[in-house]
């Protein structure tokens, strides 16, 4: 069993989102909002929930906002920021943590990864180390693991050929740590990498090469928040699942919505699957599928499938038109 409560969480989120660009020009990939509540912030939920009380945050672009938000809204014994100035894989990233966690329980997510799954029964195999993942159609953009039963016998960063559909999705439960960074230790002064970066799977690869016992549990639900259009399937999937239902005056709500208690909504159509944050001003609009940040402003528009971020003005007024016969018009 992997005992937690005195463990730490590792969490690398030193990338800088570059496909969610302009977004993660200003703001922490990890700290983008969907459903109402930064990415990081349901990683944390589920640290929490753990009994883990010690963080360390692996950062990079924007790292301070990144700790901030943390310090600010938990209340974790610990917060350590360690830095990954020039990011060479989520190998090098675990790795810069071992001055403080090596040789105690370790829960490693990725910064950008939203999940549900059964921690608390990963927690409870008798296992050096959990690794969750979930079955996937095109295997050759993951690392994958091949098993027996339960237990993995091996491990191999996105496959050219087929050798397994069980997609290592970034959540993963750490008893033997220590055996963890000897083996990262082993990346780092030999310089093993694949695909030019240090790789966490081969770690786990040389951990399995040394006798330790690795088992996987499922993920159920996984979504990797690294461009707009997963980041607007995870807010579907977090709204439809944990949307509470709201109502505005002079404005209709479609659910499932979320719309911040400081926002206003005026004269306006909202939903399905629409997040509205922290002080945003909607007025005269039609918004589905979307994600409105905090502070930002809509006034006449119709939008679909559409990220505005914080204090962005989006403004379309009435138009004019004269159309002849047999005329088709679209306005985008």
């Amino acid at each position: 069993m992997i005992g937690l409560s005195d463990g730490w969480a590792v969490i690398p989120a030193a990338g800088v989102g570059s496909r969610l660009r302009p977004h993660t020009h200003t703001t922490p990939k990890a700290l983008l909002p969907v459903a109402g509540k930064p990415i990081l912030g349901y990683i944390l939920d589920e640290v929490v929930r753990l009994g883990i009380d010690k963080v360390a945050l692996v950062v990079g672009h924007l790292g301070d906002r990144i700790v901030q938000f943390v310090k600010k809204t938990y209340s974790f014994s610990q917060v350590v920021p360690v830095i990954q100035n020039e990011p060479q894989g989520l190998g090098q990233a675990v790795y810069l943590t071992r001055k403080w966690v090596d040789g105690a329980p370790l829960l490693i997510v990725y910064g950008d990864t939203v999940f549900e799954g059964d921690l608390m029964g990963a927690a409870r195999l008798k296992a050096d180390a959990a690794i969750g993942v979930r079955q996937v159609e095109d295997p050759r953009r993951f690392g994958v693991v091949q098993v027996e039963g339960q237990k993995i016998v091996r491990l191999v960063e996105k496959p050219e050929e087929f050798i397994s559909d069980l997609a290592i999705v970034g959540v993963n439960l750490i008893q033997r740590s220590e055996l963890l960074f000897s083996c990262l230790q082993t990346l780092v002064e030999k310089d093993i990498r694949t695909r030019g970066e240090l790789q966490l799977t081969d770690a786990f690869g040389l951990m399995v090469e040394a006798g330790a016992h690795l088992e996987m549990f499922p993920v159920e639900h996984w979504f990797d928040c690294g461009a707009p259009e997963s980041l607007l399937e995870t807010n579907r999937h977090l709204l439809g699942r944990h949307a509470t239902p709201c109502q505005r005056e002079g404005a209709i709500l479609i659910p499932p919505v979320f719309v911040a208690e400081s926002a206003t909504v005026k004269n306006s159509i909202l939903g399905p699957y629409v997040s509205v944050g922290d002080d945003a001003e909607v007025t005269d609009a039609l918004v589905r599928d979307s994600i409105i940040g905090e502070g930002a402003k809509l006034s006449g528009c119709f939008l679909e499938r559409s990220l505005v971020g914080s204090k962005a003005v989006v403004e379309a007024g009435p138009r004019r038109l004269n159309v002849g016969d047999s005329s088709e018009v679209s306005l985008y």
